[in-house]
């Protein structure tokens, strides 16, 4: 099966986390960058092995100086073979529709090495000028690749402008367009974008590509997922793209349930009765899913689906009136009056763990975000139209239709995602 595509196998035939190394690596080798290396090899190069384990490589990096001038060591721990990114199991009712929400771009399909060196890049510190912070500083697979404060803080522990997007399922967000205001045209322009930020990470891609470049870690990785060692701001985006890419989130209960009847309108078997009833109100009195599971557009009409819980475009939902002084969103931009207060959305999935929420993370709970939507959505002139109404009447949700419609959107999380090694962090952190 090629790089990047969808494994067409049943539901249930998800690999086993049983299986999950395979290695004939000898005690005293080590491959890196699809060579057999005897340790005294790295030794000179400026890796050591400082573990035997038949199941996986821990290697060290020599001394690494940062643009801030910190000197920083780390130990990195990859399995042999490395983990399957490439490929993607999915339930019958995500493959069915899942090829026409990919924005993967043909030019930097997901491969093997190339998310293992990604996933080496997203948790390294030493992108960040000081190497103080990593990408996943503000994305932890323990709340759904989101930062569980209100305001990450960047390399020099001043706050960001606006909350941090959860990274789940990115790569089904169709438009390919990203960060709250859109203003990233792709996923390989997001990724470099955080690393010269002047409050996130600070840092020059120039100089690290330079820094990178002497660093032992990465020479190798870079000629398993590219073919030669060379490091480039191209090569650095489209890894980084495609371990995000990667993250894909389809094993929650909701799926397991929805997998098990012939429409989403059915009760699911492994739900509970509050759980069910809340589902009934997601699509139906609440009209959650009008917004959060849109149809399809296709030339024959709109086509139902009950696989990603994601906004198609930005839109405005009421927690701002229409003033001068607050986030104007993708109409900062664009800089056109229609998109004024704006923003993209994050998906559905995993929201249980996903809090603060909004673009600013102004609520913490469910509940404040359910009641916004009850009671407290305000007039604006690009206020969505499937809105209307609540702004003007509410949507005056009883407090047992409420709680069970929570309850629902609690079945969205996946904890075998959280879980999953394969996103964790490769490196060993000595305290």
């Amino acid at each position: 099966m090629k790089a990047g595509t969808v494994n067409h196998d049943a539901f249930d035939g998800w690999p086993s986390r049983e299986d999950r190394y395979v290695s004939t690596i000898p005690r005293f080798q080590v491959i890196l960058g699809g060579m057999r290396i005897p340790v005294l090899t790295f030794l000179v190069c400026g890796l050591s092995l400082v573990s035997s384990s038949a199941q996986e490589g821990v290697i060290e990096s020599g001394v690494i100086e940062s643009a801030g001038g910190r000197v920083a060591k780390r130990r990195l721990v990859l399995p042999q073979p490395p983990y399957s990114y490439a490929t993607t199991d999915l339930p019958i009712h995500v493959r069915q529709v899942a090829k026409f929400y990919d924005n993967t771009p043909a030019s930097n399909q997901i491969t093997d090495a190339g998310a293992t060196l990604g996933r080496v890049l997203f948790y390294d510190r030493s992108l960040s000028a000081n190497g103080s912070v990593s990408c996943s500083s503000c994305h932890s697979q323990s709340t759904g690749f989101s930062d569980e404060r209100r305001f990450s803080t960047g390399f020099e522990g001043k706050e960001v402008k606006r909350n941090s997007m959860s990274l789940v399922n990115l790569r089904f967000y169709k438009s390919g367009r990203f960060f709250w205001d859109e203003r990233a045209n792709s996923l390989e322009d997001q990724v470099l974008m955080p690393i010269e930020d002047p409050v996130e990470m600070g840092h020059s891609l120039v100089m690290l590509v330079k820094q990178l470049q002497k660093d032992a870690i990465y020479p190798p990785l870079f000629r398993e997922a590219f073919g030669t060692p060379e490091v480039t701001e191209q090569r650095l985006a489209r890894a980084l793209a495609q371990f995000i890419r990667s993250m894909v989130s389809v094993r929650s209960r909701y799926d397991v349930g929805r997998s098990a009847v012939d429409s989403v309108h059915d009760p699911f078997p492994n739900f509970s009765e509050q759980e069910n009833y809340g589902k009934q109100q997601f699509f139906g009195r609440a009209r959650c899913s009008e917004c959060h599971l849109p149809d399809r557009v296709t030339l024959d009409g709109p086509v139902g689906q009950s696989a990603f819980f994601q906004l198609t475009t930005p839109l405005v939902n009421g927690i701002d009136s229409d003033l001068k002084d607050v986030d104007g969103g993708v109409g900062l931009v664009s800089g056109r009056s229609e998109d004024w207060g704006r923003f993209k959305a994050t998906s559905l999935r995993n929201i249980e763990l996903s809090a603060p929420y909004m673009h600013d993370g102004r609520f913490r709970t469910l509940d404040q975000v359910i009641e916004h939507y009850n009671w407290s959505v305000k007039p604006h002139r690009n206020l969505d139209p499937r809105l209307q109404d609540f702004a003007a009447n509410g949507l005056a949700l009883p407090e047992v239709e409420k709680v069970a419609l929570a309850e629902f959107l609690k079945t969205l999380t996946d904890s075998t995602f959280i879980n999953d090694p394969k996103f964790s962090d490769p490196f060993v952190h000595e305290e």
